[in-house]
């Protein structure tokens, strides 16, 4: 009897875990039942890229997975679990990719990110790559200064997960993360206003 594919996504992120074993077979089977979801969040991300943007959701979404099956020791606490990496990934794979854009424009044309409007996960600001790279810069600070903000961050605006889905995660209750959420975007705006043209 077949399981509901929900069921199935959790079954299959559970036997993922700590192995650094994917075969070919689970990776194609699991990769159907989390598309819609990582298309979801790679949707979200590409709405706040510039118009134009090389890189494309579906794009996107596949090299995400790549990396995301390719996690030797992730130990996997969930389909959240899994979704929340797959947001810092994507992060990561557009940080990347404005950075190799916009290395050689480092400076020109800059603006300050509104951060009361791009720190909410449903305002859809546009960022161009330079924006996108003080604000990876000012998320990386905050992380040293404080690591669990900056994941919050990373989670909320990058994933767009609710406060309830980030407190799961983070395995924190509901007012740390929104008291971490308003912290975070009061350090932020203070960070990108303090930075400018080079």
């Amino acid at each position: 009897m077949d399981s509901d594919p929900k069921s199935r996504v959790t079954e299959i992120i559970s036997g993922l875990s700590g192995t650094g074993d994917v075969d070919r077979a689970t990776a194609e089977e699991l990769f159907p039942l989390v598309y819609d979801e990582l298309r979801r969040l790679a949707k979200s991300y590409m709405s706040r890229e510039t118009p134009g943007h090389t890189l494309q959701p579906t794009a996107l979404v596949h090299e995400a997975y790549l990396k995301l099956v390719d996690q030797t020791r992730a130990d996997w606490k969930g389909k959240t679990h899994f979704y929340a990496v797959g947001a810092r990934v994507m992060r990561r794979l557009l940080v990347d990719h404005a950075r190799e854009r916009g290395a050689q424009k480092r400076g020109a044309g800059w603006q300050s990110v509104t951060l009361s409007e791009a720190l909410d996960p449903l305002g859809g600001e546009v960022l161009d790559p330079e924006q996108l790279l003080d604000l990876n810069t000012a998320l990386e600070q905050l992380a040293v200064v404080d690591d669990r903000e900056a994941k919050v961050v990373t989670l909320r605006f990058f994933g767009g997960l609710t406060v309830e889905q980030v407190a799961e995660v983070l395995a924190v209750s509901k007012r740390t993360v929104e008291n971490d959420w308003r912290h975070a975007q009061a350090w932020l705006r203070l960070r990108l206003s303090e930075a400018g043209p080079s």
